[in-house]
């Protein structure tokens, strides 16, 4: 069972590990294209920016309903970054414990 178990854990937190990635690349391209460093009309920029809202938009918009507005400061993205190493971080010791 630990042939397969461990492994698969692993890809898991792996898996987690490079989404906390994507939310840190969307939440910094958001800041850039706000402050007008970056700008959407270059096609690369907006491929990037679409593809990280694409795939954070789902797991932060319950985030979002849930917090309070706190004005323009979105903290929904650490929350969601937090919650997420507490989630690797029981798979790695499920891994570890393991051995």
């Amino acid at each position: 069972m630990d042939v397969i178990l461990i492994p698969l854990l692993n890809i898991i937190s792996t898996v987690i590990t490079i989404y906390i990635w994507v939310i840190i690349i969307g939440a910094i391209l958001t800041w850039l294209v706000t402050f007008n460093v970056v700008n959407t009309s270059n096609r690369l920029v907006y491929v990037i920016g679409d593809m990280c809202y694409r795939l954070t938009e789902p797991a932060l918009r319950p985030i979002r309903n849930f917090l309070p507005n706190l004005g323009g400061i979105d903290l929904s993205p650490v929350v969601l970054i937090l919650a997420l190493i507490l989630v690797r971080d029981i798979f790695q010791g499920l891994v570890y414990g393991a051995y």
